[in-house]
């Protein structure tokens, strides 16, 4: 990701959820060296899609994933993962973990796909609405 790809970032963010990161947050984001956020171009240049995460001390939290509201569906997302999880490994990463809505069916079950495992769960953690978060991991053997 770069600056450049910043307002469409946002704007796939605010069409993917409730309380969207802003382009300051982002803008923040990618100047810290632990971060890493990467994303899906279309053949015409636009945005297709977006994900990232936080290395913590070799622990990866996978902050943000999401595809254009009209794209999904395409394996966007799961190229997109799979690349960060290949990337963030080369960084020396040896667990992933991740919180998701406990109604997004469809993001469980790639998470699980990759290999995420369902080891918690914070109550009440999304406020619009009012929602539990899965909390799921991806531990290197």
């Amino acid at each position: 990701m770069t600056a450049e790809d910043v307002p469409a970032v946002a704007k796939i963010e605010r069409e993917s959820f409730s309380q969207p990161w802003s382009e300051r947050a982002y803008l923040d984001t990618m100047a810290d060296e632990n971060a890493l956020y990467l994303v899906a171009e279309r053949e015409n240049g636009e945005l297709a899609g977006m994900c990232g995460l936080f290395d913590l001390l070799g622990e990866g939290d996978i902050s943000n994933v999401a595809v254009m509201e009209s794209l999904r569906g395409q394996k966007i997302g799961e190229t997109l993962l799979r690349e960060l999880l290949r990337q963030g490994e080369e960084r020396g990463i040896t667990a992933f973990t991740l919180e998701v809505r406990a109604s997004n069916e469809a993001a469980i079950h790639l998470y699980e796909k990759l290999g995420f495992i369902l080891e918690g769960r914070r109550k009440n953690f999304y406020i619009r609405p009012r929602e539990d978060a899965l909390i799921l991991w991806k531990r290197k053997d």
